[in-house]
């Protein structure tokens, strides 16, 4: 696996390792969108879309307000329900709490759905390091997971990559030809692959999508069957959620449920919802709720974003994480909802990232429960300036700041470099520290008066 993560997050330069491969990088922008265009379908489908998105958003806030009482119903009617409730206060005791449990059942081999819960909190290395082997089931985890890489998107794991790339990957692992990349021929290896891990397993190890805190139960959604194979032939299932799952009643769910499939992929529904109410026969339930600072976020002024639900739809439309990849911001979970989550949690350390944001609120406009993100990404730009990586870039806002509170020299400045701008040799312009400016050609100064747009316009008909 990866390295931790450095003291600063530089998304930019970040950005820019991830640019060297221009025709990927295009790639992912493409694939990205498409998959915006097919939930902006799916939303136009359901004539009542905005009022389910009013109504997700105001059950998510009704909860976060009384999330106290709900958490202590769910663990009452959860254990009434036969299922062993835990609480973990941080990422270290989710580990050791999940290390125990395996290790006193004896599990050596765990299959596990994917989770970004275990992902946050780094359960895989945790267990691989005592000695207990840990398979995400999950195509797109598994991929990232045998080419020792991390996800690069909450639904898409393996986005980044394309099928060239997973062939080599599977070659290397699987033993499959290395000049076959049909997608179809990858996935039968996989699922052979897989299911002799799932007929292995000692234990599986699942995400939580919901909690029903009236009910005691959860619900996993997925769309390759993987969590329900892996919870039912082992004895021994282990659900990890954050505080932030929960919601009232099953009478809420179907709100949430039409919401997250369209808005992830597109789709009507996952392919597979599947509800947890008791251990199966004969076997053991645990579920282990896991704060890692969501109560610190809880009492801030940033609460809303406890109210994500996880889909990526934020990811596929932003326009900065589609031509900078999931990677280069550092952060388990990236994007819009990453960065807010990241900058919230340590300001320092993920500064660069409030700034990767064109604040055009794409994504407010896609959130399936209306989190306003680019103001929460606006408002932590004042903490994030003065961090010692920014003093260029806080002169550069100054410099800035003080033309545009003089329009006479802003004005002439900006005649200045209209007139400028085309005569400067191209390395000033087209270089390595002009990422955005690749393969772009200056635009010629803009008409300056009614008269000169009006000729404009007339050469451009007599061209035509």
């Amino acid at each position: 696996m990866k390295s931790e993560e450095p003291t600063f997050v530089n998304h930019a330069r970040n950005a820019e390792e991830f640019l060297r491969d221009s025709e990927q990088a295009r790639w992912h922008d493409r694939a990205l969108w498409f998959v915006r265009q097919k939930r902006d379908t799916a939303a136009a489908s359901v004539p009542e879309w905005e009022e389910l998105r009013r109504a997700a958003e105001a059950i998510k806030a009704h909860t976060l307000e009384h999330l106290g009482y709900y958490l202590e119903r769910f663990e009452e009617r959860a254990r009434d329900n036969g299922i062993e409730v835990l609480w973990a206060e941080d990422a270290a005791e989710f580990r050791r709490l999940v290390a125990e449990i395996l290790e006193r059942h004896g599990a050596a081999r765990v299959v596990k759905s994917k989770s970004m819960l275990t992902e946050e909190c780094g359960l895989n290395p945790h267990l691989e390091a005592r000695g207990i082997e840990v398979t995400d089931t999950d195509l797109g985890e598994r991929i990232v997971q045998l080419a020792g890489d991390r996800p690069s998107h909450i639904v898409l794991p393996a986005i980044h990559l394309r099928k060239e790339q997973v062939a080599e990957i599977f070659s290397s692992h699987l033993h499959t030809d290395p000049a076959n990349a049909d997608p179809t021929y990858l996935t039968r290896a996989a699922r052979e692959h897989l299911r002799r891990k799932f007929l292995e397993a000692d234990a599986a190890v699942t995400g939580v999508n919901f909690a029903l805190a009236e009910e005691g139960a959860f619900v996993v959604c997925t769309n390759e069957g993987n969590a329900d194979l892996g919870t039912a032939l082992p004895d021994l299932h282990i659900a990890c959620m954050g505080l932030e799952k929960l919601i009232p009643s099953a009478r809420d769910l179907g709100i949430f449920t039409r919401l997250l499939a369209r808005s992830a992929t597109g789709q009507a529904i996952t392919t597979y919802t599947s509800h947890f109410r008791r251990p199966k026969p004969g076997g053991r339930l645990y579920l282990i709720l896991v704060d890692n600072g969501r109560s610190t976020l809880l009492q801030s002024s940033r609460r809303e974003l406890l109210s994500c639900i996880r889909c990526g739809a934020c990811m596929n439309t932003c326009p900065v994480y589609r031509r900078s990849g999931g990677h280069s911001y550092g952060t388990v979970v990236p994007g819009p909802v990453g960065s807010a989550l990241a900058g919230s949690r340590n300001p320092q350390r993920y500064a660069s990232l409030s700034f990767a944001c064109s604040l055009c609120a794409s994504c407010d406009l896609v959130c399936p429960v209306r989190i306003d993100l680019h103001r929460h990404l606006l408002d932590e730009r004042p903490q994030t300036i003065r961090v010692p990586e920014y003093r260029g870039k806080v002169r550069g806002l100054k410099a800035a700041a003080f033309l545009l509170r003089h329009p006479r020299l802003y004005r002439q400045t900006m005649t200045a470099l209209r007139r400028l701008l085309p005569r400067l040799p191209r390395s000033l312009i087209y270089n390595r520290f002009n990422l955005w400016g690749r393969e772009r050609e200056v635009p010629s100064p803009a008409p300056r008066s009614f008269r000169e747009l009006y000729r404009a316009r007339q050469e451009s008909d007599d061209d035509r």
